[in-house]
């Protein structure tokens, strides 16, 4: 906030201060100012001077009696007014009311205290013109004095700052590793934005919105700022959320303000981030703020479609859901090219490492390729965040570069937590050394598993253990046997429990959890039950208030439902039976590994070899019938 109107504010504070100090003053003077001069007298004086029928009136204001005399004769005390008070006794008065009727005397009562009541009267119209003083400054002049609040002409042109040519960003395509698929599609209009004549001179017209979508830290949001980098343009960026205010119609004002500011600057680009916020499918949720969040989106459409072909304006937004957007935002003139960033692959991973890595020194040992290996499922903000974990790691231990076990330890705090000091009684840690043993050694025999990595049982985060496996490969697919070798693996604890100790425990709480749902998408996502069939059974787990219906109807008979039950029991019953067979196979080995878990607490994959041996061949569950699925993530078995 500028100066000139902060002491304007004061100037005004100070002068409604004063005007209302005059006011109190007046009407100060103007009650009591006006009131005669009264002359104290005793009590007893008082009914001498009734009995000589020297008063005139009286009135009663509490314990206290204001009167006139009635001759013109002097009150007691030698001056001459004829207005007298005086107050009455805590007792023995009771006579008094008769003795002034029996005279003829004026008797009145008055009010307690009247002559305070002004006040009484003037302080609820005082705290009106302060109340609405204070929202006048909010809606003309931005705030109060010393810079306290906004107003609503700050509120409408939101925070939309033009970045002068010298200030676009300074990310680069180079500093967005491991999208290069996404980065030539982002790149198309590129040329356009250096070079608009070029294009225009032929008719051409700029696509002017793009959606990149994704999920969360695959770098939507660099990605945005490289392409205004390249292009050397003014980047306006703002969130969807600070379109909406208190104030009905602020979204909207400030959808125009945006687009307007980026017309004034083209050529430019504007960056919407988190679109879903008030890009939903309209016709759904319920008060105001949703009625808000329609209008927003409706400025956005009329905004998209008041390009004119000249204008060179480049609209990026990004989502994590483009699955509950309005499907007017996707049509073509709008956001009609869609760019997917997904998780990256190992080599991307060792692209972003390699990126995140030029300022941090490492350990000649480090090797980026082995730590890519290590992370997947990790997103560019998960990798980011592990090499500066790593480099915090290694200043705290005052060393001069970052060695290969910090990666590692702090790769397992990521995903596990950190370490916990936690006093487990014998008999318990020999249950989670039998449970993750399981894991392991079912892991380990059944073919076409993940490779294990580790298993430890040093309590991390919220689990008392781990077993950890690394994918060989990057799956895009998964199939049947695959599947059918992972739910062995996840139940392999509770298995081991059964074969070991005759019992189960709530260990296995996750592990079941983890395996039912992968059941459920087997025979209700994948159609992989003889029972269900290729049949969409699947219950939607999305939240009415987040997507885009509030209700949503079951589009399966109870019949077919109850299959599908039957089917994803099947699989899980399956899947234990299978472990516990393998288990009950090689219980001399597994018995070994239990001894050296308990006594190591952590053992890597060739300490698990020399464990278990040489792996024997049992049933296949290899194979390679492909299966749409997702991307395979490294597994962590509690």
């Amino acid at each position: 906030m500028s100066d000139e109107p902060e002491n304007w504010a004061s100037k005004a504070i100070k002068w409604v201060v004063v005007g209302l100090g005059v006011f109190m003053l007046l009407s100060i003077f103007g009650v009591f100012g006006t009131q005669e001069a009264r002359q104290t007298i005793p009590y007893t004086e008082f009914k001498t001077m009734i009995e000589a029928g020297r008063i005139g009136d009286v009135a009663f204001r509490g314990d206290r009696i204001e009167g006139h005399l009635n001759d013109g004769t002097a009150a007691p005390g030698g001056q001459r007014p004829t207005a007298f008070v005086t107050y009455l006794p805590p007792a023995g008065n009771e006579e008094l009311l008769a003795a002034l009727e029996k005279q003829g005397i004026k008797i009145q009562s008055l009010p307690v205290s009247d002559g305070g009541s002004w006040l009484g009267s003037l302080l609820p119209w005082l705290l009106i013109m302060v109340f609405w003083f204070y929202i006048w400054r909010r809606m003309m002049g931005g705030g109060l004095p010393g810079g306290l609040g906004r107003g609503a002409g700050d509120i409408l042109r939101g925070q939309v700052q033009p970045i002068e040519k010298a200030k676009v960003p300074t990310v680069r395509f180079a500093d967005v590793a491991g999208q290069e698929n996404a980065k030539r599609e982002v790149s198309e209009p590129l040329e356009f934005l250096r070079d608009p004549e070029k294009y225009q001179r032929l008719g051409a017209e700029v696509p002017h919105g793009i959606l990149l979508q994704g999920p969360p830290g695959t770098g939507k949001t660099l990605m945005a700022r490289a392409l205004a980098g390249e292009a050397g343009v003014p980047f306006f960026h703002m969130s969807a959320s600070e379109f909406i205010e208190m104030f009905v119609g602020v979204g909207a004002s400030r959808v125009r303000n945006l687009f307007d500011e980026a017309k004034k600057n083209a050529p430019s680009i504007v960056f919407i981030d988190e679109l879903d916020s008030v890009g939903r499918v309209r016709g759904t949720g319920i008060g105001g703020g949703h009625d808000e969040r329609e209008q927003t989106l409706n400025q956005i459409l009329a905004e998209m479609d008041g390009f004119e072909g000249h204008e060179a304006v480049v609209v990026l937004a990004a989502t994590n859901r483009p699955d509950v957007l309005d499907p007017a935002l996707l049509r073509p003139g709008r956001f009609d090219r869609h760019v997917t960033l997904e998780l990256p692959d190992l080599k991307g991973r060792q692209a972003i490492l390699e990126v995140h890595c030029r300022k941090v020194p490492l350990a000649p040992e480090v090797d980026l390729e082995r730590v890519a290996a290590a992370t997947p499922g990790f997103s560019g903000a998960d990798l980011k965040n592990l090499v500066n974990e790593a480099a915090m790691a290694a200043a705290r231990e005052n060393l001069s570069a970052v060695e290969p076990r910090h990666f590692e330890e702090m790769r397992d705090r990521i995903i596990m937590g950190a370490v916990r000091t936690l006093a487990i009684h014998d008999e318990e840690r020999h249950r989670l050394a039998v449970h993750e043993s399981g894991h392991t050694a079912v892991a380990y025999f059944t073919p076409g598993a993940d490779p294990l990595h580790k298993v430890t049982i040093i309590p991390r985060g919220r689990s008392l253990g781990g077993t950890h496996q690394l994918p060989e490969i990057e799956r895009h697919t998964l199939s049947e046997e695959y599947l059918k070798a992972r739910l062995s693996v996840i139940l392999a604890g509770r298995a081991a429990e059964q074969v070991f100790l005759g019992s189960v425990s709530s260990g296995a709480d996750e592990d079941i959890r983890m395996a039912t749902q992968i059941a459920r998408s087997m025979v209700g996502r994948w159609g992989m039950s003889d029972e269900v069939g290729p049949v969409d059974v699947r219950e939607s787990d999305e939240h009415p208030f987040l997507g885009r219906e509030i209700a949503q109807p079951r589009q399966f008979s109870e019949e077919t439902a109850a299959a599908a039950d039957r089917a994803v029991r099947e699989y899980l019953v399956d899947a234990e039976a299978e472990a516990i067979r393998m288990i009950e196979t090689n219980k001399a080995k597994i018995e070994r590994l239990i001894s050296d878990l308990e006594e190591r607490e952590t053992l890597d994959r060739n300490e698990i070899a020399v464990c278990l041996g040489p792996k024997e061949v049992t049933a296949g569950n290899g194979g390679s019938a492909g299966r749409s699925g997702k991307s395979d993530e490294s597994e962590t078995r509690h």
